[in-house]
């Protein structure tokens, strides 16, 4: 193993097994390989372990008396700070249905008794650096969020808009029947379509009365400052059209790139629709609060003027009238 993996940092793996030979093998050859290495010998000894040590990947048994190790990989695997840990089962040779119950459980990789020492080597070392691949992007994606918060909070009078956001994107996009990657993509849109607004001057952003030509031109800008600050994460390709075209007109009246129809990704049609309904439905200093009512006919004029998708805004109404409105 390089020094360079291992130097500030050795990684940690958490062998779980209730056979103690089986755990002084497994200990054994990781330990020659330079890993920390930490033992757990039942299924709840090893969530309490995790939670002390974090490890960087565990070598878990799959059978196990009292929590077999696929009930200790689902818990895992439902926790914030426990997802992104791989999971490798350890199986007898051939094992189909063991191997097809860790994968339902959310199991990474499997290996077969007796180890192989290269194999063993191998997938512990290419599974602990993937791990912290997917950390620097996870990490990457908070700050994002947080950026994002940072832009809400400067304009107190939107008030809770992105969470409101957030909720109307999921059930909205369950309602359209969306893949489940395009409504985390919605939901992901609510609190990020804004983010380039972190680039607009407080004196264009907050101003009170109407903005000048000028001032028009800089505050169109953060469309556009959003999708580059977004641009460099993979993850966030999806929510990358929501960012830049969410102001996009169904006639090319829309800014930036004065999109005409269907040439408007189809997730910035659905995301406006979206911040449309909830700028038009809560209460800013210059305006009150419409009804749900009053917001869909507003919506209505606006697409009879050519703004809108017809379609999309027929479903929405639909949505709208049969979850937000009292049924008579």
């Amino acid at each position: 193993m390089s020094a360079s993996f291992l130097d500030s940092d050795r990684p940690k793996v958490l062998v779980v097994d209730d056979h103690p030979s089986s755990r002084m093998t497994a200990v054994a050859l990781l330990s020659v390989e330079g890993y920390e290495v930490l033992e757990a010998d039942s299924g709840s000894a090893a969530l309490v372990r995790v939670g002390e040590c974090n490890p960087d990947l565990i070598l878990l048994d799959v059978m196990m008396p009292g929590m077999d190790g696929f009930e200790v990989c689902r818990r895992l695997k439902q926790e914030e700070q426990t997802r992104l840990i791989p999971v490798v089962f350890i199986t007898a040779l051939n094992d189909r249905r063991s191997r097809i119950m860790g994968i339902e459980a959310g199991g990474d990789d499997f290996l077969t008794k007796p180890f192989d020492r290269l194999e063993l080597s191998a997938r512990v070392r290419s599974l602990i650096r993937q791990k912290r691949l997917n950390e620097d992007l996870d990490h990457a994606e908070k700050v994002l969020f947080s950026i994002a918060g940072t832009v809400e909070s400067r304009d107190p009078a939107t008030g809770d808009h992105c969470e409101r956001l957030v909720t109307l994107g999921a059930a909205f996009g369950n309602f359209l029947n969306l893949p489940r990657n395009e409504v985390r993509d919605l939901m992901w849109g609510g609190h990020l379509h804004d983010i380039g607004k972190v680039g607009v001057p407080d004196s264009v952003l907050l101003k009170k009365g109407k903005l000048t030509p000028e001032e028009w031109d800089i505050m169109k800008q953060h469309v556009i400052i959003g999708e580059n600050i977004c641009k460099p994460l993979r993850t966030m390709r999806g929510v990358i059209p929501i960012i830049r075209n969410h102001h996009e007109r169904w006639d090319g009246t829309g800014y930036p790139d004065g999109l005409v129809g269907d040439e408007i990704p189809y997730l910035a049609q659905v995301f406006q629709i979206l911040d449309i309904y909830d700028a038009l439905t809560s209460e800013r200093p210059y305006k009150r609060a419409f009804t749900p009512d009053e917001a869909l006919e507003i919506i209505a004029e606006e697409t009879a003027k050519g703004w809108r998708n017809p379609k999309l805004i027929e479903q929405f109404t639909t949505f709208i009238r049969t979850t937000h409105l009292p049924q008579t």
